[in-house]
């Protein structure tokens, strides 16, 4: 394909004083002053210009810009470049470390993730790293952290989190040892710190200042009174202490200016001790219950200290620390520490009303800090508070209302923009959560919200690109945001992803395909989605992923992909994508509840293609589905229906029919019909019926029981259109040809019991017709019977009209037999006959005119004029055929006169 620009029109003055237009090369370059064969030597630029611009980009793009030319190279790996270096979203090994070596001599600002990375960074040779900072440190080692300490004696500040449970006192002696310029520490989740630990930080560190051991099992507090050069202490969340002692030692502490004992059991007597101190400016008491149970006995001057509590104003505290701030730089750290520390624990019970009044406005006035690591940790605190339930992605809609009230969706968007992929990743995230909110939504997407997410997704970031995904896979549950994220590029950002991390990255690719699965359900994006490529990347999900997440939402996408066979051509192209069909046939038998009822319901739209309804029997569909169906008695509903519909979708066909009741597929569908569910009763009866086509299958439906299902469906089922098909399916059984079958058997104890054959059709006759009397108008049906009159067969018409059997499709044969029910012996049969041909003709009807065609090819005509002319005594099973047949015949001639010579076979129903 060749590539086409299009040139920009440029409006330039001409010597006559007049204004003209150039829009080729030659006119372009007059216009400039360029001859043709010169251009720009970029390379000429002066270096401090050119490192001025590689600051202004992130690590991937500084290495394709070093790539231009050895200057730049050489530029691009100027150690005023690399003083920050932020890797947790990248995935770091010794070679990798090695490798960026050259670049981290004057290195000073290290963030990463993982026990991995943080063995590797020594490779980085980093001596001169002052800040380090580690998240994710669940399987960080005493060896590791010895070794990262022992290689960075450099190291100002060390921050490691949450859950070092494998880290012991004995690496902070280490630590303590190694790094003697410590200033500050904070670690998180270590079980024990005793005194031998405190004393060397103090001992060997002589300024550390900022000390923070928080959710921290013991600590030895008879240790900390050592630590007398201590401003700043965190020991939230800690557990295990003696509080009238602790408050004792913690009050020895000369230089404590801020103390957070947040999420503890700390007593208002010690509190009132603390907050005692001369020294002491800031108590952050966040979510202590005591404290909480009696706040009137807490006692302070709010005008010299500032107590953080849910009884308390924190916006006023916050606002008099940064007004302290700005009068005097040396109260400047207080405040940030005070943001740094600020944390919540937004689902403890009795919060609403904290965070209502309170912590929402908290958390914004955060976003505005300028400190960039204080606008990461309150978009993240913003993500977290607004969900109530992880696993049901539950979020308050009072607490996300409140953010979108308080302008924090603007503040989001914006930090969204900014350059640090940490804080892009942060804010993508609590934007994806808010908009679980309908409301919420809206305003994300008035704000601009959909471009942002939709550019971000296009990171070649991960963590961005996952949280990005996340946003639009919420924002595409609502229909008005659909179209604007195609528009936006988001359905081409949302497949390059699944190409870009076909492995390791299981939460961008279930985001990824939980945002193509909404969108594919739009007609027009479903388009959309097949021309960026979506079919072949949903198939390679579903083929090869092993994380059920992403089956299921790879599954549920090509579900709603095929959902569209009559406006495009989808449902084919899934069908044909090598192994699709294999691979969703092999996701039914999943031990996931959610992938088996995705999966079957993909197979059941895409059995509406002739093709693909024979190619899934191949693909052994059959097996695998009526196995699903006899498993699923006590699975979801939804899990049911699918199982149903996907068999009712491949008896289409007259040989899947057979090998459904050869495989037994017809006991757990009479099982299913006894469900408690509309949709499983419908699906349930749709497949019983296109089995009773078959002879044989309808004496496996009458030995399994199945006439007691059927008429508890046609006399019980809230659902109009499982009533009609259980009937149908009853007047199958019953209309004279499987007697031929029932000849040469054996009657099971299930017909024995039902007083034999006799009884069984005695049974399935009165409910046909009890049925067919629901939907009659008897004095509509009388004034009919007199008059050919228009208005008197409308009227009959409306009350017999099941709307919903507009979407069903008949083919010749289930045609031909409706016919020929018409001449049946039996009254009721002719009735039902004429009754399910009224439906399948009625105007308007999604398939009316095909049904009219194959009528004509059947020659319907006369079998009908007979019945509309027959004798009747009123208020009969032959009157109600001899009035629907009028009503059949006027609904053919309303019929194009093209339409009555078509007629052709495609598979009986769909």
């Amino acid at each position: 394909m060749n590539r086409r620009v299009r040139r920009k029109v440029v409006k330039y003055r001409s010597s006559r004083g007049k204004e003209e237009s150039c829009d080729d090369e030659e006119g372009l370059e007059e216009v400039v002053g360029l001859m043709p064969e010169r251009s720009v030597d970029w390379t000429s630029l002066p270096h401090d210009t050119v490192i001025a611009l590689f600051g202004l980009l992130d690590y991937r793009d500084r290495a394709h810009l070093a790539s231009v030319c050895r200057t730049w190279r050489r530029l691009g790996a100027s150690p005023c470049l690399w003083k920050s270096l932020d890797i947790r979203a990248h995935s770091l090994d010794y070679t990798k470390a090695t490798y960026l070596a050259s670049k981290c001599s004057k290195l000073q600002r290290l963030r990463f993730r993982g026990a991995i990375a943080a063995s590797a960074i020594v490779g980085l040779k980093a001596v001169e790293l002052k800040d380090l900072s580690g998240d994710n440190c669940r399987d960080l080692t005493d060896a590791s952290l010895s070794m990262l300490a022992a290689r960075h004696g450099a190291v100002e500040s060390l921050q490691l989190g949450p859950d070092c449970d494998r880290i012991t006192s004995d690496a902070i002696r280490v630590v303590a040892l190694c790094c003697p310029l410590l200033r500050r520490l904070r670690l998180m989740g270590i079980r024990e710190v005793d005194g031998d630990a405190i004393g060397a930080l103090v001992r060997q560190c002589p300024n550390l200042s900022d000390l923070g051991l928080l959710d921290c099992a013991i600590i030895d507090e008879a240790a900390l009174p050592l630590a007398t050069n201590l401003r700043y202490l965190s020991v939230a969340g800690l557990r295990n202490i003696q509080w009238t002692t602790a408050a004792q030692m913690l009050s020895k502490l000369p230089a404590l200016v801020a103390l957070d004992v947040s999420r503890t059991e700390i007593t208002p007597s010690a509190a009132n001790r603390l907050l005692a101190m001369d020294n002491l400016k800031v108590l952050c008491a966040l979510n202590c219950s005591n404290l909480e149970d009696a706040g009137g006995s807490v006692f302070y001057s709010p005008k010299k200290k500032v107590l953080f509590a849910r009884f308390t104003d924190i916006m006023k505290g916050l606002a008099m620390l940064a007004l302290k701030a700005s009068a005097d730089r040396k109260e400047g750290s207080t405040l940030v520490w005070s943001q740094q520390g600020w944390r919540q624990d937004s689902n403890i019970p009795g919060l609403d009303s904290f965070w209502l009044k309170q912590g929402t406005a908290t958390l914004l006035s955060l976003i505005k800090s300028s400190q960039e690591d204080v606008q990461e940790r309150a978009a993240t605190a913003l993500a977290t508070f607004v969900v109530t339930d992880d696993v049901n992605a539950t979020v308050d809609p009072a607490r996300a209302e409140a953010v979108m009230h308080g302008g924090g969706i603007g503040l989001l968007l914006d930090l969204a923009k900014s350059c640090r992929e940490g804080v892009q990743s942060e804010a993508a995230k609590a934007i994806a959560n808010l908009s679980v909110n309908a409301e919420v939504a809206k305003s994300v997407a008035l704000e601009g919200g959909i471009s942002i997410l939709a550019a971000l997704a296009r990171s070649p970031n991960r963590w961005v690109a996952e949280e990005a995904a996340g946003g639009l896979w919420n924002l595409s549950v609502g229909e008005e945001h659909k179209g604007a994220i195609a528009e936006a590029g988001g359905i081409k950002a949302l497949v390059e992803l699944v190409f870009k991390w076909p492995h390791g990255g299981d939460g961008v690719l279930e985001r990824a395909a939980g945002a193509l699965a909404n969108l594919a359900a739009d007609d027009k994006c479903s388009m959309e989605v097949a021309l960026a490529g979506g079919v072949k990347a949903l198939v390679t999900l579903a083929r090869f992923s092993k994380h059920e997440g992403v089956q299921e939402q790879a599954a549920r996408a090509l579900a709603n992909l095929a959902a569209h066979g009559d406006s495009n051509g989808n449902n084919a192209a899934v069908g044909q994508e090598a192994g699709a069909l294999e691979a969703l046939v092999q996701l039914t038998c999943s031990l996931n509840e959610g992938v088996r009822q995705e999966a079957a319901g993909a197979l059941w739209n895409l059995s509406f293609d002739d093709r693909n309804r024979e190619a899934i029997a191949a693909a052994g569909g059959v097996e695998a589905l009526v196995a699903l169906a006899q498993s699923c008695s006590t699975g979801s509903h939804g899990l049911q229906e699918r199982a149903a519909g996907a068999l009712w979708g491949l008896s289409v066909s007259e040989a899947n029919s057979i090998a459904i009741g050869r495989e037994g597929g017809v006991a757990p569908l009479i099982t299913l019909a006894y469900s408690e569910a509309e949709d499983v009763h419908e699906t349930a009866a749709g497949a019983l019926w296109n089995l009773a086509f078959n002879s044989g299958n309808a004496w496996r439906i009458v030995e399994e029981g199945g006439v007691r299902a059927l008429v508890h469906l046609c006399s019980s089922s809230g659902s109009k259109m499982a009533r009609f098909m259980a009937a149908l399916a009853l007047a199958y059984m019953f209309d004279g040809r499987m007697d031929s079958v029932a000849a040469g058997a054996t009657f099971c104890e299930n017909v024995s019991k039902s007083g034999g054959l006799d009884g069984a059709r005695r049974l399935a006759m009165r409910h046909i017709e009890s049925f067919i009397q629901a939907f009659s108008d008897q004095q509509a049906l009388v004034a009919a019977s007199t008059s050919w009159a228009s208005a008197a067969l409308m009227a009959v018409a409306d009350s017999a009209r099941i709307q919903e059997a507009g979407h069903l499709r008949c083919s010749g044969s289930e045609i031909g037999r409706f016919v020929t029910m018409l001449k049946n012996g039996s009254p009721v049969l002719r009735a039902c006959a004429s009754f399910a041909i009224l439906q399948f003709t009625m105007p308007g009807g999604r398939h009316a005119v095909h049904h009219a065609g194959l009528l004509h090819k059947a020659g319907a005509g006369r079998v009908l004029r007979a019945v509309a002319a027959a004798a009747t005594v009123p208020a009969t099973a032959p009157l109600q055929a001899k009035v629907f047949a009028r009503i059949v015949l006027r609904n053919l001639e309303q019929c194009p006169a093209d339409a009555r010579s078509e007629g052709f076979f495609d598979g009986r129903m769909t």
